[in-house]
């Protein structure tokens, strides 16, 4: 005789769907309308101390919670550690695994982008990062390779020129420009500091090395210069939120802005107030 056939019972793995967050009776009405409103662009403006990051976390718990896969959410902060915060916080909220989440600085994300499509500009994945004493160091190279000498001169000093190349990459503005606005003594000599710009940029390239200030300037040419790159990424991030949007500077604006153009679905939280100059 055949042996019984035996029954077997499959019971779903427990999910986000199982664990519901009472989201009115954890946050205020104004936090509960922010975390539950409709994909798009929202900007919350709040004073400190009213739970903006709070309001964040619970946005990035929500939408787990809605079924959107944690690769499909971008979380941009002003430090690392507080990306880690949030990210700890939503796993305390919700039994779900959001590894697979993008969640760090400006920088650190796009320093992933390049590790992983920096070939597409010369670079190589193992690419080392300048901190500011190698960076100056290395430009003073540049300076005398090129035959200047600052004691002659009055040449701009390697850490004087790291600002100054800082300066421009971050604000997005001409060298003429910012040397105008800050550094007025400066101006005489505006194409012997391009010139040595042009150095420092084939110099980093050939050593294989990007200062801090490349880790978002080349990723965001990367993105604009390689269409598939950017379409990748684009459609990657279905939602991105950034803490203290008011204070992002003009490259970081633009940045989010060339990932945002597909989705448009940008969450920025901050106190309204502007910190740093685009």
């Amino acid at each position: 005789p055949l042996p019984m056939a035996r029954q077997y019972i499959l019971q779903r793995a427990p999910s986000a769907a199982g664990i519901r967050i009472d989201y009115a009776a954890e946050l205020n009405p104004q936090q509960h309308a922010a975390v539950t409103a409709s994909p798009g662009p929202l900007l919350v403006i709040a004073g400190a101390g009213s739970g903006k990051t709070r309001t964040l976390t619970y946005r990035v718990a929500y939408l787990l919670e809605n079924g959107v896969d944690p690769r499909n959410i971008l979380l941009l902060t002003f430090t690392n550690k507080a990306a880690r915060q949030m990210l700890d916080r939503v796993a305390n909220l919700l039994p779900v695994d959001s590894s697979g989440l993008w969640g760090g600085t400006f920088h650190s994300i796009g320093n992933r982008m390049l590790r992983r499509h920096g070939s597409a500009l010369g670079y190589s994945s193992g690419f080392t990062i300048l901190d500011r004493e190698d960076q100056k160091d290395l430009i003073d190279t540049v300076v005398s390779a090129a035959g200047m000498n600052p004691k002659e001169i009055r040449f701009p000093k390697g850490d004087v020129l790291a600002d100054i190349f800082s300066f421009t990459v971050n604000t997005e503005r001409s060298m003429e420009e910012l040397l105008a606005e800050k550094f007025p003594y400066f101006l005489p000599l505006i194409e012997q500091i391009k010139d040595v710009h042009a150095r420092y940029e084939r110099k980093k390239k050939s050593t294989n090395s990007m200062d801090f200030d490349d880790l978002l300037e080349k990723t965001l040419r990367m993105l604009k210069e390689h269409e598939e790159i950017a379409e990748f990424y684009r459609r990657q991030f279905q939602f991105i939120l950034v803490d203290e949007y008011p204070d992002t500077n003009k490259i970081q604006a633009d940045f989010i802005d060339t990932l945002a153009v597909r989705h448009r679905k940008v969450q920025g939280g901050g106190d309204g107030e502007r910190k740093s100059p685009r």
